[in-house]
């Protein structure tokens, strides 16, 4: 069923002339009178009478009237839904708990008015990631792609912020006690991060991070999640984890873990988004300027290669330009 005839019978019901529903919809009054023949052939039935005034629904007109508007009004939402302009900004996030997921619901607090949609796409392959963008399934994914020239031409990658490492470790850890501690300070310490995907980008992180500081950074054993990762950290006198300053961990208080700083340098794990290049959805502009609000990190940071030029795009230009 054509919903435009359905649209052009409900307005010249209500307004009992063609000419007027013709004026309001922006077509001629012939367009509205041919919807409607054709609709009427669809349905088997007359619509209308004409009257010296206008138009009046017959009673097969008055008997479909309601279930007309409620067909407009479905299509009319449907198209809301997909319109950039109205339907909320879908970002993909790594994890509910971590520093994106923290950050956009600081900036929803801010702005509750907001639709905003925050979702994890449970993927360790940035290309599977990189397709969901491309596919529309979400608008942005918090993802790095560590080779800009595997990004499709209609996607780029722009700079978010940056997330600053802690270490993370039990009250019998010989760390324990130091208010901050340096990469230096960790060499020789086994650091377990379970659940390092090959190929992901936080595998490729880690293999520069161990490299540039000498560090042991263990992913050996399966990944139960974080409370089995917190259960042990708080038994251990050795093994400590690397967490973002911003990612949110919540332990019972028996387990007395504390979160160490790590300084001189600051280590820092660099967070981008996947956006397309033409159209982005339009409020993805105040979300990129909210990141550029947040406290700039210290000058002596480190950061991977694929960062050393964190605030711009793959083209070379600003991230402000690419959220417009």
């Amino acid at each position: 069923m054509d919903t435009e005839a359905v649209r052009s019978f409900v307005r010249a019901a209500e307004l009992g002339q063609l000419r007027h529903a013709a004026d309001e919809l922006g077509v001629t009054q012939q367009a509205v009178s041919k919807r409607i023949a054709a609709l009427e052939r669809t349905l088997g039935v007359r619509l209308f009478t004409r009257t010296a005034r206008g138009v009046e629904p017959t009673l097969d007109g008055q008997a479909f009237l309601p279930h007309a508007r409620s067909v407009v009004a479905h299509a009319d939402r449907a198209v809301a839904a997909i319109r950039r302009g109205s339907r909320a900004l879908r970002i993909d996030v790594l994890g509910l708990r971590s520093a994106q997921a923290v950050v956009l619901h600081d900036y929803w607090r801010s702005r509750p008015e907001v639709a905003l949609d925050v979702v994890t796409l449970r993927v360790d392959d940035p290309r599977l990631a990189v397709a969901a963008v491309r596919a529309g399934d979400v608008d942005a994914s918090f993802r790095s792609v560590t080779d800009p020239a595997a990004l499709p031409p209609e996607l780029r990658m722009i700079h978010a912020f940056h997330s600053p490492l802690e270490l993370l470790a039990g009250p019998r850890h010989p760390l324990a006690g130091a208010r901050t501690v340096t990469p230096a300070q960790l060499r020789g310490h086994r650091i377990w991060v379970p659940g390092i995907a090959p190929g992901s980008e936080w595998a490729e992180f880690y293999d520069e991070l161990t490299a540039a500081f000498g560090l042991r950074v263990d992913a050996a054993g399966p990944n139960f999640g974080n409370e089995v990762l917190l259960d042990i950290l708080a038994d251990s006198d050795d093994v400590a984890t690397l967490v973002g300053s911003r990612d949110r961990y919540v332990w019972p208080t028996g387990h007395d873990l504390r979160r160490i700083p790590i300084a001189g340098p600051t280590l820092a794990y660099p967070l981008s988004l996947i956006v397309p290049r033409e159209n982005p959805h339009p409020g993805l502009r105040a979300v990129v300027d909210h990141f550029a609000s947040l406290p700039p990190l210290p000058e002596d940071t480190w950061l991977p290669t694929w960062a050393t030029a964190p605030h711009r795009d793959t083209d070379g230009r600003g991230a402000g330009h690419d959220a417009r």
